[in-house]
Parts: structure tokens; C-alpha cells; sequence
């Protein structure tokens, strides 16, 4: 590990905060693929009945990730390297408001998921890895699950929306100001 400092040159996120960034990034980018694909299936289809499934499992995953990777910010927030000073004042803003809602959405849309999971009537509930289901504790209905499923569905598309965003930004900065101030890739390698 290196030693850096705050403010000066070469200074990256901590270790744990880079190998979880780049794990949830394959996850999540991972999850929505599968998701997309999977409600293309029809319901009786084989490959259907793998991905749900997984894909809840996973979702779980995610969701526990983003309460990590919360900690990890609250616990290191002295040591994180600052905005660049050389980035205009909307890319500040534009990067600030990227980020947060990237951990609002890695949050929102698993929370989504499992309450369309728990609400159909007629599912199979939200299995995790070496517990047999997670508890449901909402209602069956139908019409909230149509509810969730919108919703999941539209956050999940705007997540996918902002990672796009956030890549376009660390491109731009990676290509354009390669080893300038704003290249800020470098920090989370």
C-alpha cells in the first residue's frame, strides 16, 4: 500500500475502498445484464428459472455492499482524497451529485426488488446464499408488486443511466487530462 496524503499528488481511495468499488461495479453491471435478459425469457423457459433466483441472491448482495461500502466512507471520510482543485465548479457539483446518487440507487433499487419479490402472491420469495429465504414482511398483492416492478425496473435503468455518466466523466478526465490533476482514475486503481 502506498502512503499518501490528502491534497498532494498520488493520493488514492484506501485498499478496501478500491477492491470494493471495483466488485460491486462488476456486480451491479453484472446484475443489470441479467435482469434485462431474464425478463426477456418467458416464464416457463429454464434459463428463467436459474436467473431469478440468482439474480435475488445477488441483489441481496449488492444491497449489503452499499451498507459496507457506507461504512468504509464514514469510517475513512478524514482520509479521502479531495475533488481536484483544477475541475470547474459544475464538474464538482456534477461528480459530488453523480456519487451520491449512485449510493442512493445501489441502496433504492435492491430494496425495490425485494419488496416486488415479497409482494407477489404467488412467489417463491428472495433466497440468500446459505439462509433459505429472506423474511418477506410486506403484504402479497398484486398491485403493489406491478407497483415495484415499475419501479424496480426504472431505477435500475437510471442507475444504469448514472454508472454511464460516471464512467463518460473518468473517460473524459483519463483521455483528455491524462496524468493532469483531473485525472482521477489513478486514485481508484
Amino acid at each position: 500500500m502506498t502512503a499518501t496524503f490528502p491534497g498532494r499528488p498520488g493520493v488514492k481511495y484506501p485498499v478496501s475502498m478500491r477492491i470494493l468499488h471495483w466488485l460491486r461495479a462488476v456486480l451491479i453491471l453484472g446484475l443489470i445484464a441479467c435482469g434485462w435478459y431474464m425478463t426477456g425469457r418467458a416464464e416457463d423457459d429454464p434459463t428463467a428459472g436459474i436467473l431469478y433466483p440468482n439474480h435475488k441472491q445477488f441483489g441481496v448482495l449488492a444491497w449489503l455492499l452499499a451498507l459496507v461500502q457506507l461504512t468504509l466512507r464514514w469510517r475513512y471520510s478524514a482520509r479521502l482524497p479531495p475533488a481536484p482543485e483544477a475541475l470547474k465548479r459544475w464538474e464538482k457539483w456534477l461528480s459530488h451529485g453523480c456519487h451520491r446518487l449512485l449510493i442512493a440507487l445501489t441502496l433504492i433499487t435492491p430494496m425495490l426488488g425485494y419488496a416486488m419479490s415479497s409482494s407477489i402472491t404467488d412467489g417463491d420469495g428472495v433466497p440468500f446464499f446459505f439462509l433459505s429465504h429472506v423474511p418477506e414482511i410486506l403484504p402479497k398483492s398484486d398491485n403493489a408488486f406491478a407497483v415495484f416492478q415499475a419501479l424496480h425496473g426504472y431505477s435500475a435503468y437510471l442507475l444504469l443511466a448514472v454508472i454511464a455518466l460516471h464512467m463518460a466523466g473518468t473517460l473524459k478526465h483519463r483521455l483528455q487530462d491524462k496524468g493532469g490533476e483531473t485525472d482521477v482514475l489513478p486514485r481508484m486503481l
